[in-house]
């Protein structure tokens, strides 16, 4: 009897086995809850988006290459907003890029004491300014310089692209950094035993190497530009048209939506069309989230080589 009463307690799980499995259950259902969310949002804006089409009969080719937008007079082309989202969202990248690596090699290779201590602060403020308040300072401040640099109104993409640059800055900066600081230690130790300068280290080994990193951190960047609304709004000029040059007014897929969403009932062809946009969006950031899992791969692969 005693023989089989060990056995029983032996067999039955313990208190860590039970907590353990206790825990798994609660992560497996948190995930679940997570991917439930995701998969409802993903099939209501596609519901919605594709309703322009199937049910409204709006072209899809007149909705992506038509430069037309007038809801009112059922005229449907996004052309104009997904070229002013693009251009904006590119020239924001390339102004950002330098800076933010030139801040990240500083605070990494040149300088980490002061960088941590001076600029480290510096980008983290920027982290946590308002969107809006990003947009008022655009709107009191970038767009009279624009107008007495270039004249016009001083709005437009060139506005909009200052006050973007300023926001994905901190972004960008913060992963080319960790970036930088998880290449191994041993390869500029190895470069600077060869004879190569601080300057040869930096540029040809440290860089090349953190190089998948670099362009990770930029498609965050752009990612974080291409779906920015509030400040964009304030700045860019919100006129529908194809844009003819950098100073003058234009829209984004953000700006045109978050004007008229409040203002067109649910259900109707000039709510559904705004849907079709905000789908865009969404096939969008799931291109830049699959492009930046592409990049990870091959960065990983590298390290393994």
């Amino acid at each position: 009897m005693k023989n089989e009463e060990l056995a029983k307690k032996l067999l039955s799980p313990s208190k860590n086995s039970r907590l353990e499995k206790f825990g798994r259950t609660i992560t497996f259902m948190c995930l679940a809850l997570i991917v439930f969310i995701v998969a409802m949002i993903l099939i209501f804006v596609a519901q919605k988006g594709l309703s322009t089409f199937f049910v409204d009969g709006v072209s899809l080719s007149t909705f992506l290459f038509s430069g037309t937008w007038n809801p009112s007079q059922d005229e449907f082309g996004a052309l104009p907003m997904i070229m002013g989202s693009f251009i904006v969202t590119i020239l924001s990248a390339l102004i950002a890029t330098p800076f933010a690596i030139g801040a990240a090699v500083f605070m990494t290779e040149i300088s980490p004491k002061y960088g941590a201590k001076i600029l480290q602060p510096a980008v983290e403020l920027l982290v946590g300014i308002p969107s809006v308040v990003y947009g008022f300072i655009g709107l009191q401040v970038v767009v009279p310089f624009v107008r007495s640099l270039f004249g016009g109104t001083g709005f437009g993409i060139l506005s909009g692209v200052f006050v973007l640059f300023v926001m994905i800055l901190p972004t960008v900066t913060f992963m080319t950094t960790d970036t930088l600081r998880a290449v191994p230690r041993h390869y500029r130790e190895a470069s600077l035993a060869m004879g190569a300068t601080r300057w040869q280290t930096i540029w040809r080994v440290t860089l090349n190497a953190a190089r998948p990193g670099i362009f990770t951190a930029v498609i965050f960047g752009m990612a974080r530009a291409f779906g920015e609304a509030l400040a964009i709004q304030m700045v860019v000029g919100n006129s529908a048209v194809i844009p003819t040059s950098l100073t003058t007014p234009a829209a984004t897929l953000t700006s045109v939506l978050t004007m008229g969403i409040g203002n067109t009932v649910m259900g109707t062809v000039q709510n559904n069309v705004l849907w079709s946009l905000a789908l865009v969006l969404l096939l969008m950031s799931l291109a830049f989230n699959m492009l930046v899992k592409f990049i990870t791969r091959e960065r990983k692969r590298n390290y393994a080589r």
